[in-house]
């Protein structure tokens, strides 16, 4: 019998396609928002999962817009009762749930500072819709197991959307409705082979650069949530201070490296480290000395970044089988997590 997990990671092209058709007339009115405020900056408000979607979309705007992206720790609004003003800029807030209390509390700070605000949530009506601005439903459908996977991947196809709509980024809007086509590829691939040349690992690191940093993010704590891996993501130029020191043999890399101006420094670090005795892995068909892990190029700088995170899903989810583990109900987890 499939896991909810895999269940919901066989949904992610079905639920993109959703996104773009059901959330259009929302895309619209929130690029239109933006377009009239011209944003000088724009701030993000989430945790764990969504983090790092916002993590995905801050290097997405930076490097399509120009515009300085900065995360607000939510604990501002919740517990420090700062006020913040940002009547120059926008904020982005995402929640599957849409009601952690502290979410809210940032994002209705955001709203109240001046700041144009669009909620990213899989459930309308919902406080955080009611807080911000303008508000997207992810229209990812149920999300019954705790690893959030769907729901993630269109916090980053919706944000993308908006983004492209905004700033009128023609490549940038066809790749995104490219990606429903190119998931429904990812899904079938195959990192089972990864299985094996981990069994000994207590600890690794997934690296990345740019939008492939926000994707090692989320596969590092995919790897804590559902299998009880010891992972961390860094980036591949940061790693070199300090981090490096404990790879080795027994603590393995993965690189997951984009089609895009980072490419050939992720691979290059892969490369140097497995040189070294290392067992290191990318997802990048230049690499010299590691091994190569399958991919789906999507033929945009941005969107292939978001294309590694499925077979990656996939992959986890029957490791964590295979340890004995059930993905869809981790240790000490539940679905809604609201902080304060």
């Amino acid at each position: 019998m499939q896991t909810n997990m895999r269940k919901e990671i066989n949904e992610i092209p079905e639920a993109a396609a959703r996104v773009l058709a059901q959330s259009t007339g929302a895309i619209k009115a929130a690029g239109a928002a933006l377009r009239e405020r011209d944003p000088q900056f724009f701030v993000t408000v989430a945790r764990g999962s969504s983090d790092h979607a916002a993590l995905f979309l801050k290097y997405a705007i930076e490097l399509t817009a120009g515009r300085p992206v900065a995360s607000l720790g939510p604990s501002l609004a919740s517990i420090y009762g700062a006020r913040l003003k940002l009547a120059s800029g926008a904020a982005i807030a995402i929640s599957q749930s849409g009601k952690s209390p502290d979410i809210v509390a940032m994002a209705d700070g955001a709203t109240k500072g001046g700041a144009v605000s669009i909620a990213l949530t899989n459930t309308l009506p919902s406080p955080l819709a009611e807080a911000c601005t303008h508000s997207l439903d992810l229209s990812a459908g149920p999300e019954l197991s705790v690893a959030a996977t769907k729901s993630y991947v269109n916090s980053i196809v919706a944000g993308l959307a908006v983004l492209a709509e905004w700033t009128g980024d023609t490549a940038l809007a066809n790749a995104v409705q490219d990606l429903p086509e190119h998931f429904a590829k990812a899904v079938a691939l195959d990192w089972s082979g990864l299985a094996g040349d981990l069994k000994d690992a207590q600890s690794l690191y997934v690296l990345g650069r740019g939008p492939g940093l926000a994707i090692a993010s989320e596969a590092a704590l995919k790897f804590k949530e559902t299998s009880g891996m010891h992972a961390e993501a860094y980036s591949s130029a940061e790693v070199v201070h300090g981090p490096v020191a404990l790879v080795g043999p027994s603590f393995p890399v993965i690189a997951l490296a984009a089609r895009d101006a980072a490419e050939a420094s992720v691979t290059g670090m892969a490369d140097g480290l497995a040189e070294r005795g290392a067992y290191a892995c990318v997802t990048s068909d230049s690499a010299k000395t590691a091994r190569t892990l399958p991919f789906v190029a999507t033929g945009h700088p941005i969107t292939d970044a978001l294309a590694l995170i499925v077979p990656f899903y996939g992959f986890v989810e029957a490791w964590s089988r295979g340890k004995g583990l059930d993905p869809d109900k981790p240790v000490n987890l539940k679905k809604v997590t609201e902080t304060r």
